[in-house]
Protein backbone atom coordinates (compact mmCIF):
# COMPACT_ATOMS: atom_id res chain seq x y z
CA UNK A 1 0.00 0.00 0.00
CA UNK A 2 1.37 3.39 -0.87
CA UNK A 3 2.32 6.10 1.23
CA UNK A 4 -0.76 8.30 -0.06
CA UNK A 5 -3.62 6.13 0.95
CA UNK A 6 -2.40 5.25 4.33
CA UNK A 7 -3.99 7.62 6.75
CA UNK A 8 -1.82 9.91 8.82
CA UNK A 9 -3.91 10.08 12.22
CA UNK A 10 -6.74 8.69 13.81
CA UNK A 11 -8.97 11.92 12.89
CA UNK A 12 -8.30 11.65 9.02
CA UNK A 13 -9.26 7.80 9.09
CA UNK A 14 -12.85 8.35 11.24
CA UNK A 15 -12.84 11.33 8.62
CA UNK A 16 -12.61 8.66 5.44
CA UNK A 17 -14.64 6.32 7.30
CA UNK A 18 -17.37 9.19 7.51
CA UNK A 19 -17.43 8.96 11.41
CA UNK A 20 -17.09 12.13 13.79
CA UNK A 21 -13.60 12.41 14.77
CA UNK A 22 -12.83 11.57 18.26
CA UNK A 23 -10.70 13.63 20.84
CA UNK A 24 -8.78 11.47 22.96
CA UNK A 25 -10.63 12.46 26.21
CA UNK A 26 -13.64 11.53 24.42
CA UNK A 27 -14.75 14.34 23.06
CA UNK A 28 -15.70 15.27 19.68
CA UNK A 29 -14.49 18.28 17.12
CA UNK A 30 -17.62 19.50 17.18
CA UNK A 31 -18.31 19.57 20.97
CA UNK A 32 -15.01 21.27 21.19
CA UNK A 33 -15.64 24.13 19.00
CA UNK A 34 -19.47 24.26 20.68
CA UNK A 35 -17.47 24.51 23.75
CA UNK A 36 -14.79 27.20 22.59
CA UNK A 37 -17.51 29.34 20.85
CA UNK A 38 -19.14 29.81 24.76
CA UNK A 39 -17.11 33.16 26.18
CA UNK A 40 -17.75 34.17 29.96
CA UNK A 41 -19.96 37.61 29.59
CA UNK A 42 -16.49 39.70 30.88
CA UNK A 43 -14.83 38.41 27.01
CA UNK A 44 -17.98 38.87 25.68
CA UNK A 45 -18.11 42.63 27.04
CA UNK A 46 -14.45 42.92 25.95
CA UNK A 47 -15.18 41.54 22.39
CA UNK A 48 -17.80 43.59 22.16
CA UNK A 49 -17.68 47.55 23.96
CA UNK A 50 -16.96 48.95 21.14
CA UNK A 51 -20.29 48.21 19.92
CA UNK A 52 -21.90 48.38 23.48
CA UNK A 53 -20.55 52.13 23.48
CA UNK A 54 -21.41 53.23 20.16
CA UNK A 55 -25.64 52.07 20.94
CA UNK A 56 -25.16 53.25 24.91
CA UNK A 57 -26.23 57.34 23.86
CA UNK A 58 -29.90 55.54 21.97
CA UNK A 59 -30.28 52.79 24.90
CA UNK A 60 -29.88 56.06 27.54
CA UNK A 61 -32.13 58.17 25.41
CA UNK A 62 -34.92 55.30 25.28
CA UNK A 63 -34.48 54.86 28.71
CA UNK A 64 -35.32 58.33 29.54
CA UNK A 65 -37.87 59.46 26.75
CA UNK A 66 -39.88 55.67 26.95
CA UNK A 67 -39.25 53.69 29.49
CA UNK A 68 -39.25 55.69 32.57
CA UNK A 69 -42.30 57.69 31.49
CA UNK A 70 -44.36 54.56 31.85
CA UNK A 71 -44.10 54.87 35.61
CA UNK A 72 -46.59 58.27 35.03
CA UNK A 73 -49.13 55.75 34.55
CA UNK A 74 -49.97 55.45 38.09
CA UNK A 75 -52.05 59.01 37.59
CA UNK A 76 -54.46 56.92 35.67
CA UNK A 77 -55.69 55.20 39.60
CA UNK A 78 -55.14 58.45 41.46
CA UNK A 79 -57.26 61.88 41.58
CA UNK A 80 -54.01 63.70 39.91
CA UNK A 81 -53.46 66.84 41.67
CA UNK A 82 -50.49 68.91 39.78
CA UNK A 83 -50.91 71.41 41.85
CA UNK A 84 -50.07 69.92 45.27
CA UNK A 85 -46.54 70.52 44.46
CA UNK A 86 -44.05 71.85 42.11
CA UNK A 87 -42.55 68.50 41.48
CA UNK A 88 -44.10 66.11 39.94
CA UNK A 89 -43.44 63.06 41.67
CA UNK A 90 -44.38 64.77 44.60
CA UNK A 91 -47.85 65.75 43.56
CA UNK A 92 -48.36 62.18 42.30
CA UNK A 93 -46.95 60.86 46.36
CA UNK A 94 -49.39 63.07 47.56
CA UNK A 95 -52.81 62.97 45.14
CA UNK A 96 -55.48 60.48 46.26
CA UNK A 97 -55.67 57.23 45.22
CA UNK A 98 -59.05 56.12 43.54
CA UNK A 99 -58.26 52.53 42.18
CA UNK A 100 -60.59 51.66 39.17
CA UNK A 101 -62.39 54.74 39.45
CA UNK A 102 -61.39 56.41 36.70
CA UNK A 103 -61.80 53.10 34.65
CA UNK A 104 -65.21 53.15 35.75
CA UNK A 105 -66.27 56.62 34.41
CA UNK A 106 -64.85 55.85 30.96
CA UNK A 107 -66.62 52.97 30.19
CA UNK A 108 -69.67 54.80 30.90
CA UNK A 109 -68.94 57.87 28.88
CA UNK A 110 -70.19 57.65 25.75
CA UNK A 111 -67.90 60.77 24.37
CA UNK A 112 -65.22 57.85 24.99
CA UNK A 113 -66.96 54.95 22.90
CA UNK A 114 -67.85 57.68 20.24
CA UNK A 115 -63.91 58.28 19.93
CA UNK A 116 -63.28 54.44 20.07
CA UNK A 117 -65.87 54.18 16.67
CA UNK A 118 -64.24 56.73 15.09
CA UNK A 119 -60.81 55.55 15.87
CA UNK A 120 -61.59 52.26 14.18
CA UNK A 121 -63.52 53.29 11.53
CA UNK A 122 -60.64 56.02 10.21
CA UNK A 123 -57.87 52.73 11.10
CA UNK A 124 -59.72 50.16 8.18
CA UNK A 125 -60.51 53.24 6.15
CA UNK A 126 -56.43 53.98 5.41
CA UNK A 127 -55.85 50.22 5.76
CA UNK A 128 -57.54 49.89 2.69
CA UNK A 129 -57.24 52.99 1.34
CA UNK A 130 -53.93 53.92 2.23
CA UNK A 131 -51.82 50.94 2.83
CA UNK A 132 -51.70 49.60 -0.58
CA UNK A 133 -51.08 52.99 -2.45
CA UNK A 134 -47.03 53.08 -1.70
CA UNK A 135 -47.08 49.17 -3.06
CA UNK A 136 -48.60 50.34 -6.09
CA UNK A 137 -46.55 53.41 -6.78
CA UNK A 138 -43.43 51.58 -5.83
CA UNK A 139 -44.14 49.15 -8.59
CA UNK A 140 -45.09 51.73 -10.90
CA UNK A 141 -41.91 53.49 -10.44
CA UNK A 142 -39.63 50.47 -10.30
CA UNK A 143 -40.85 49.45 -13.78
CA UNK A 144 -39.47 53.05 -15.44
CA UNK A 145 -36.22 52.58 -16.87
CA UNK A 146 -34.46 56.12 -16.95
CA UNK A 147 -32.58 56.06 -14.20
CA UNK A 148 -33.22 59.97 -13.87
CA UNK A 149 -37.07 60.25 -14.32
CA UNK A 150 -37.19 57.04 -11.75
CA UNK A 151 -35.10 59.14 -9.85
CA UNK A 152 -37.59 63.15 -10.57
CA UNK A 153 -40.87 60.62 -9.88
CA UNK A 154 -40.10 59.49 -6.27
CA UNK A 155 -38.42 62.73 -5.47
CA UNK A 156 -41.83 64.74 -6.21
CA UNK A 157 -43.18 61.72 -4.23
CA UNK A 158 -41.80 61.99 -1.34
CA UNK A 159 -41.26 65.54 -0.72
CA UNK A 160 -44.75 66.17 0.74
CA UNK A 161 -43.53 63.47 3.64
CA UNK A 162 -41.21 66.83 4.75
CA UNK A 163 -44.77 68.95 5.16
CA UNK A 164 -46.39 69.76 8.79
CA UNK A 165 -49.87 68.82 9.03
CA UNK A 166 -50.62 72.80 9.06
CA UNK A 167 -48.92 73.16 5.39
CA UNK A 168 -50.83 70.06 4.07
CA UNK A 169 -54.62 71.36 5.50
CA UNK A 170 -53.49 74.66 4.39
CA UNK A 171 -53.00 73.16 0.63
CA UNK A 172 -56.26 70.89 0.72
CA UNK A 173 -58.11 74.26 2.11
CA UNK A 174 -56.91 76.26 -0.73
CA UNK A 175 -58.14 73.61 -3.36
CA UNK A 176 -61.04 71.94 -2.03
CA UNK A 177 -62.60 74.46 0.77
CA UNK A 178 -65.30 76.27 0.56
CA UNK A 179 -62.94 79.60 -0.95
CA UNK A 180 -60.87 77.19 -2.36
CA UNK A 181 -59.90 77.17 -6.18
CA UNK A 182 -62.78 74.41 -6.96
CA UNK A 183 -65.57 76.05 -5.25
CA UNK A 184 -64.70 79.13 -7.03
CA UNK A 185 -64.80 77.85 -10.37
CA UNK A 186 -68.06 75.85 -9.79
CA UNK A 187 -69.41 79.05 -8.49
CA UNK A 188 -68.44 80.66 -12.19
CA UNK A 189 -70.00 78.18 -14.01
CA UNK A 190 -74.02 78.39 -11.93
CA UNK A 191 -72.91 75.33 -9.20
CA UNK A 192 -72.82 75.48 -5.47
CA UNK A 193 -69.49 75.49 -4.06
CA UNK A 194 -67.88 72.44 -2.31
CA UNK A 195 -68.22 71.95 1.32
CA UNK A 196 -65.44 68.83 1.65
CA UNK A 197 -63.46 70.69 4.11
CA UNK A 198 -66.44 71.25 6.85
CA UNK A 199 -68.68 67.99 5.63
CA UNK A 200 -68.44 65.70 9.09
CA UNK A 201 -69.92 62.94 6.77
CA UNK A 202 -66.66 63.21 4.61
CA UNK A 203 -64.57 64.27 6.70
CA UNK A 204 -63.06 60.46 7.16
CA UNK A 205 -62.25 60.27 3.41
CA UNK A 206 -60.71 63.97 3.60
CA UNK A 207 -58.07 62.56 6.47
CA UNK A 208 -57.31 59.43 4.54
CA UNK A 209 -56.66 61.41 1.43
CA UNK A 210 -54.37 63.86 3.32
CA UNK A 211 -52.58 61.14 4.68
CA UNK A 212 -51.89 59.42 1.89
CA UNK A 213 -51.01 62.51 -0.22
CA UNK A 214 -48.50 63.73 2.76
CA UNK A 215 -47.08 60.13 3.48
CA UNK A 216 -47.14 57.68 0.99
CA UNK A 217 -43.64 58.88 -0.70
CA UNK A 218 -42.28 57.32 3.00
CA UNK A 219 -43.59 53.98 1.95
CA UNK A 220 -42.23 53.65 -1.60
CA UNK A 221 -38.78 54.47 -0.42
CA UNK A 222 -39.28 51.26 1.90
CA UNK A 223 -40.91 48.83 -0.76
CA UNK A 224 -38.24 49.97 -3.70
CA UNK A 225 -35.73 49.34 -0.97
CA UNK A 226 -37.23 45.83 -0.84
CA UNK A 227 -37.62 45.33 -4.71
CA UNK A 228 -33.53 46.35 -5.22
CA UNK A 229 -33.22 42.77 -3.66
CA UNK A 230 -34.70 40.67 -5.95
CA UNK A 231 -32.19 39.09 -8.41
CA UNK A 232 -32.64 40.31 -12.27
CA UNK A 233 -32.23 36.51 -12.79
CA UNK A 234 -35.71 35.48 -11.79
CA UNK A 235 -37.59 38.02 -13.82
CA UNK A 236 -35.41 36.89 -16.68
CA UNK A 237 -36.37 32.97 -16.12
CA UNK A 238 -39.85 33.74 -15.42
CA UNK A 239 -39.51 35.89 -19.02
CA UNK A 240 -38.08 33.34 -20.49
CA UNK A 241 -40.78 30.54 -19.64
CA UNK A 242 -43.74 33.17 -21.21
CA UNK A 243 -44.42 35.02 -18.50
CA UNK A 244 -45.88 38.39 -18.93
CA UNK A 245 -45.49 41.69 -16.79
CA UNK A 246 -49.06 41.16 -14.95
CA UNK A 247 -47.11 37.56 -14.07
CA UNK A 248 -44.34 38.51 -12.81
CA UNK A 249 -45.21 40.80 -10.81
CA UNK A 250 -47.88 38.04 -9.07
CA UNK A 251 -45.05 35.57 -9.22
CA UNK A 252 -42.15 37.59 -8.29
CA UNK A 253 -42.12 40.68 -7.02
CA UNK A 254 -45.12 40.25 -4.65
CA UNK A 255 -43.27 37.03 -3.02
CA UNK A 256 -40.23 39.17 -2.77
CA UNK A 257 -42.37 42.04 -0.97
CA UNK A 258 -44.42 39.41 1.03
CA UNK A 259 -41.68 39.76 4.33
CA UNK A 260 -41.81 43.63 4.39
CA UNK A 261 -45.65 43.98 3.32
CA UNK A 262 -46.16 41.62 6.90
CA UNK A 263 -43.77 43.76 8.81
CA UNK A 264 -45.51 46.74 8.04
CA UNK A 265 -48.84 45.75 8.19
CA UNK A 266 -47.75 44.06 11.94
CA UNK A 267 -47.02 47.67 12.71
CA UNK A 268 -49.77 49.15 11.48
CA UNK A 269 -51.80 47.39 13.03
CA UNK A 270 -49.98 48.30 16.41
CA UNK A 271 -50.59 51.47 15.73
CA UNK A 272 -54.53 51.25 14.92
CA UNK A 273 -55.81 53.27 17.80
CA UNK A 274 -53.39 55.82 16.59
CA UNK A 275 -54.34 57.36 13.46
CA UNK A 276 -52.92 61.03 13.35
CA UNK A 277 -53.47 64.00 16.28
CA UNK A 278 -52.01 67.01 15.00
CA UNK A 279 -54.19 66.29 11.56
CA UNK A 280 -57.38 65.68 13.35
CA UNK A 281 -56.76 68.01 16.41
CA UNK A 282 -56.29 71.26 13.15
CA UNK A 283 -59.79 69.79 11.37
CA UNK A 284 -61.94 69.43 15.18
CA UNK A 285 -63.48 72.68 15.13
CA UNK A 286 -64.49 72.78 11.57
CA UNK A 287 -66.55 68.92 11.62
CA UNK A 288 -67.18 68.76 15.26
CA UNK A 289 -66.40 66.40 18.06
CA UNK A 290 -69.24 64.06 16.81
CA UNK A 291 -66.95 63.46 13.48
CA UNK A 292 -63.62 63.89 14.15
CA UNK A 293 -62.89 63.39 18.12
CA UNK A 294 -60.46 60.23 18.46
CA UNK A 295 -58.86 58.53 21.14
CA UNK A 296 -55.61 60.85 20.97
CA UNK A 297 -57.62 64.07 20.85
CA UNK A 298 -60.53 62.54 23.44
CA UNK A 299 -56.98 62.27 25.77
CA UNK A 300 -56.08 65.89 25.32
CA UNK A 301 -59.09 67.68 25.41
CA UNK A 302 -59.87 65.70 28.86
CA UNK A 303 -56.16 65.94 30.39
CA UNK A 304 -54.90 69.20 28.80
CA UNK A 305 -58.16 71.11 28.15
CA UNK A 306 -59.97 70.34 31.15
CA UNK A 307 -57.52 69.36 33.58
CA UNK A 308 -59.28 66.15 34.12
CA UNK A 309 -55.47 64.04 34.60
CA UNK A 310 -56.24 60.78 36.20
CA UNK A 311 -59.82 60.24 33.72
CA UNK A 312 -57.08 61.18 30.49
CA UNK A 313 -54.65 58.79 32.00
CA UNK A 314 -56.85 56.24 32.15
CA UNK A 315 -57.77 56.10 28.58
CA UNK A 316 -54.41 56.56 27.29
CA UNK A 317 -53.25 53.58 29.44
CA UNK A 318 -56.30 51.39 27.93
CA UNK A 319 -55.01 52.56 24.88
CA UNK A 320 -51.79 51.23 25.09
CA UNK A 321 -52.68 48.41 26.51
CA UNK A 322 -55.44 47.13 23.54
CA UNK A 323 -52.64 48.81 21.34
CA UNK A 324 -50.15 46.00 22.81
CA UNK A 325 -51.94 43.50 22.16
CA UNK A 326 -52.81 44.11 18.82
CA UNK A 327 -49.50 43.86 17.82
CA UNK A 328 -48.62 40.21 19.48
CA UNK A 329 -51.71 39.12 17.99
CA UNK A 330 -50.56 40.38 14.71
CA UNK A 331 -47.48 39.03 14.78
CA UNK A 332 -48.74 35.82 15.53
CA UNK A 333 -50.50 35.73 12.54
CA UNK A 334 -47.62 36.84 10.31
CA UNK A 335 -45.49 33.79 12.44
CA UNK A 336 -48.91 31.47 10.61
CA UNK A 337 -48.70 33.07 7.53
CA UNK A 338 -44.59 31.91 7.68
CA UNK A 339 -43.27 35.31 8.14
CA UNK A 340 -40.96 36.79 10.79
CA UNK A 341 -42.93 39.75 11.67
CA UNK A 342 -41.34 42.38 15.04
CA UNK A 343 -39.59 39.32 16.13
CA UNK A 344 -39.25 35.81 15.91
CA UNK A 345 -40.61 32.93 17.26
Amino acid sequence: MSHSTVPRSRAEADDRAGRTPVASDGTTAAGEKEKAGKLSLRLRFRRDRTLILMTLPAVLLLLVFNYLPILGNIVAFQDYDPYVSDNGIVSMLHSAWVGVENFQQIFADSAFWNAVRNTLVLFFLQLVLFFPVPIALALLINSVVRPRLRALSQAILYLPHFFSWVLVISVFQQIFGGAGVLSQLLRQHGYDGLTIMTDPSTFKFLVTAESIWKDAGWGIIVFLAALASVSPDLYEAAAMDGAGRWRRIWHVTLPALRPVIALLLVLRVGDALTVGFEQILLQRDAVGPGAAEVLDTFVWWNGVRNQDFGYAAAAGLIKGVVSLGLVLVANKVAHLMGEQGVYKK
